[in-house]
């Protein structure tokens, strides 16, 4: 198989590529790079079933060759990026979504959606299901990220329906992993970094709101099984069990040995008070789960973050930017 990844750079995207490429498939990252890194995937260019196309997916492109599947998962997915790149967002999640299902129509491709539990909004239900049509603001501040997800999903569907594109929707709650950022404003990143650094640790609001954190590792099998599934879904992927944000930051400061504070900070408006997913639809059609507990996961991210990374990588120039760039023996991790 030959699959294209747009996002393919990003946190996910590149456990995804390496997942893949571990499989024996053939793999075409895209990714313009705005918050994909090239870290992320410097190491898999020395692989010959891995290419590298850097392009913004809201502008019309192709891939030469076979295409058997399209995972689309390039678009900013926290706060501090979406708020930065607030049109790109917008971009990226509608003519972004259009170039990719086009990509996958041309070649009779499976159309894979990374969407999101942001679709669900402030949720009114708890749990969230998969037939919530959810409580999101389609004005607030998150709406730039939560109505391009929306958009996406009703695109896919359309394509579905009338143009006979094999689509399947999974909906990604909160991920946490290696190649996290540090500077992407999500809880797990930022306390992990804070108690390292002997910072205090952020908490916005009371710290009595919950989050429900899956590990990326668990994820990308969820994405793997989808990939490979007939199912249209949406599928909800991510972990039931729930942890306060008061909980997290004290497993946090354990797990690192950290003698940091807690600081509260005001509740940011639109931000989501309680977040889980109910997963019996991955069970029954993906046979999916989690099994990554909670700590370990955590003890895995914290290494990685103790972990000093190296400076940017520059990629093989040997081509234009608009083409694909194979691997080459002189390029290394």
């Amino acid at each position: 198989m030959r699959v294209v990844i747009t996002g393919g750079a990003g946190f996910i995207g590149a456990h995804l590529c390496e997942a893949l490429l571990d499989r024996g498939t053939e793999v075409v990252c895209v990714d313009n790079l705005v918050t994909g890194s090239r870290n992320n995937i410097a190491h898999l260019l020395t692989d010959s079933a891995f290419s590298y196309l850097k392009q913004d997916v809201s502008l019309p492109f192709d891939v030469t060759g076979q295409v058997d599947a399209v995972a689309h998962l390039a678009s900013p997915a926290s706060p501090v990026d979406y708020h930065r790149i607030p049109l790109e967002t917008l971009a990226v999640g509608s003519r972004g979504t259009e170039h990719a299902l086009q990509l996958a129509k041309r070649n009779g491709a499976r159309f894979l959606l990374a969407s999101t539990s942001e679709v669900y909004g402030d949720p009114l239900e708890h749990p969230q299901q998969e037939s919530y049509p959810g409580n999101v603001d389609p004005v607030g501040p998150r709406s730039v990220y939560d109505e391009a997800k929306r958009f996406a999903e009703a695109l896919s569907a359309a394509y579905r329906r009338s143009a006979d594109v094999n689509t399947g929707i999974v909906r990604i709650f909160n991920t946490y992993g290696p190649r996290m950022r540090d500077t992407d404003g999500r809880v797990v990143s930022n306390f992990i970094t804070q108690a390292l650094d002997g910072r205090p640790l952020t908490i916005y609001g009371d710290g009595s709101q919950t989050r429900s954190l899956c590990h990326v590792g668990d994820l990308v099998r969820g994405l793997l099984d989808m990939l490979s599934s007939p199912e249209p879904g949406p599928v909800n992927l991510g972990n039931p069990e729930e942890i306060t944000i008061n909980s997290l930051a004290e497993t946090v400061r354990e797990l690192t040995g950290s003698n940091s504070e807690v600081e509260y900070r005001e509740l940011p408006v639109g931000d989501p008070v309680r977040r889980r997913p109910v997963i019996d639809r991955a069970r029954h059609v993906l046979g999916w789960s989690p099994t990554t507990p909670l700590e370990e996961g955590l003890r895995n991210t914290i290494e990685w973050f103790r972990t000093p990374l190296s400076a940017e990588l520059v990629l093989p120039t040997t081509g234009p930017e608009t083409q694909p760039m194979r691997a080459t023996t002189n390029v290394g991790s």
